[in-house]
């Protein structure tokens, strides 16, 4: 009985951490797009990432992503040929998610860790952004 625990716990632990590990990966190793966005694009992703290196206030910052990230899900909802349905992007999706949890956790107490969980949130949606982006010219 002991030793089903520890190898469940052992697992997921093993678990989280390859998740985190792959998510780290994809974010560090995908080049985006020097090509800035269209004057006319509704994303604020670089605004949000300027103010996050500025030490500005975080909420905004969080609410203009929450905003982009229901854009983004929208458009691939909405438009045709439009799709986040590779394995790394669904991966990429999780991780917001869980980013966006871990913010609300830590926001209050650790302003550092929320501070970075943005950071990582606006890098998750520039590249969907610009996977879409390539996909539309495609």
């Amino acid at each position: 009985m002991l030793a089903s625990i520890l190898i469940i716990v052992c697992s997921l632990v093993l678990l989280v951490y390859w998740f985190r590990y792959s998510c780290l990966l994809l974010i560090r190793g995908y080049k985006v797009s020097s090509e800035p966005m269209p004057a006319a694009s509704r994303f604020r992703l670089a605004e949000v990432q300027n103010a996050l290196k500025l030490g500005e206030a975080l909420d905004p910052l969080h609410e203009a992503l929450r905003r982009d990230y229901q854009l983004l899900m929208y458009l691939v909802e909405h438009a045709s040929g439009l799709g986040l349905e590779s394995f790394e992007d669904r991966l990429l999706v999780l991780d917001y998610r869980i980013m966006q949890i871990w913010y609300g956790l830590v926001r209050a107490l650790f302003p550092a860790q929320a501070r970075q969980a943005l950071s990582e949130m606006a890098s998750v949606l520039a590249i969907l952004a610009d996977r879409m982006r390539s996909q539309a010219r495609a």
